[in-house]
């Protein structure tokens, strides 16, 4: 087994990268409050605008809510190579560090079939939300670790390959038609997984195409820990950023593969990869270099709890507080209106699951897997 020393330059700590993974959990929790449905309810000017982006586009196309789950993905490739070197220069092991991340690949898979399986008399095998994902994604990209960039890159582009080509030639009566809703291998695969005759329209066949954006997010993570300037970082990334985005776009407008969300098809993957590469770099350049981290902390303090406050939202938290704040809230400031009243409820909802976090970070409250 190489010896993943080799494989990871050290640095100090990227402060954009906990930005990054926090501001996109926050958004996570925003949008399990309600809040969002909220705006899409004003038919009118820019709320209309930021509603219609705060969903995700029924099939074809991409809206910026659909870059959210491969921005959480592509984060968590980015601190891959962050937290080997934490653990190295506390002494860990090459076979501890493996054994992490096989023990860690199974807790996201058990946590994120849990729940799909939670109020269910049975075990739900879906692999649709993040966690299920991850569980696959991470534990990919961590045994590639340290491989040599190149070959990297070149397994995710096969990966994406291998997903394009199985989708466009799947032989079975009813499932052959690759880019239509309900009839592609990624239904199919549902149908099989779920035992039903139309299962959900997101396929948990992402998997299998997502893990590109943990792989490159990890290649991203090793560029911002070398020795490299940060005008060489920043010119690398916009290059990846822009390359990926080129080719995500172009082969939806050459009619070669369209994007869609719910199959991650590979247009799909490239278009969101791209942008979270963009995003991540803007980060980078205005908190690492720039030195703007004005209210950043806010949503570092997220992202240190990310998976944690992610169950929270995901179990019912959200639910049982806007129960317990609706009351109150309706009776003072019912007479706003339905849309401006479930705003304040969605707003008291989310601003509690924040400082959930923020209370746990000032008492050093840390709950990893």
């Amino acid at each position: 087994m190489k010896n993943l020393q080799t494989a990871i330059p050290a640095s100090d700590r990227i402060t954009s990268v906990d930005f990054f993974r926090g501001l996109t959990m926050f958004l996570l929790i925003g949008e399990s409050t309600g809040m969002f449905h909220y705006f899409s309810e004003i038919n009118f000017g820019v709320a209309k605008f930021i509603g219609t982006q705060l969903t995700h586009h029924e099939w074809h196309g991409l809206y910026f809510w659909d870059l959210i789950q491969p921005f959480f993905m592509f984060i968590v490739g980015v601190a891959i190579p962050f937290a080997v070197a934490n653990r190295l220069k506390k002494g860990a092991t090459n076979k501890s560090l493996y054994l992490h991340a096989l023990k860690r690949s199974a807790l996201l898979f058990f946590l994120g079939l849990a729940l799909y399986t939670s109020g269910e008399d049975k075990i739900v095998f879906r692999l649709q939300n993040v966690l299920a994902q991850l569980s696959v994604t991470y534990l990919v990209a961590f045994l590639i670790f340290r491989w040599k960039w190149f070959y990297q890159l070149a397994l995710s582009l096969v990966l994406l390959l291998v997903a394009d080509l199985a989708y466009r030639f799947f032989p079975v009566a009813g499932f052959n038609q690759p880019w239509e809703p309900f009839q592609n291998l990624g239904s199919w695969v549902n149908n099989w997984l779920e035992n039903t005759d139309k299962a959900s329209i997101w396929a948990s066949l992402n998997a299998v195409s997502t893990t590109a954006h943990t792989i490159w997010g990890v290649l991203c993570g090793k560029i911002l820990m070398e020795s490299k300037s940060a005008a060489e970082k920043i010119k690398l990334l916009v290059i990846a950023g822009v390359a990926a985005l080129v080719v995500g776009f172009g082969i939806d407008l050459l009619s070669i593969t369209p994007i869609i969300k719910k199959i991650a098809t590979a247009s799909f993957v490239f278009a969101s990869g791209g942008w979270a590469i963009l995003a991540l770099t803007l980060s980078y350049w205005m908190i690492d270099i720039k030195k703007w981290a004005a209210g950043t902390q806010a949503f570092i303090v997220v992202g240190m709890n990310c998976i944690f406050i992610y169950l929270v939202f995901s179990l019912g938290g959200a639910d049982i507080l806007a129960r317990l704040y609706k009351p109150f809230i309706t009776a003072f400031l019912g007479w706003t209106g339905h849309i401006f009243t479930g705003m304040l409820i969605s707003g008291a909802v989310w601003f509690s699951l924040w400082y959930v976090t923020y209370w746990m970070y000032q008492r050093k409250i840390f709950i990893k897997i």
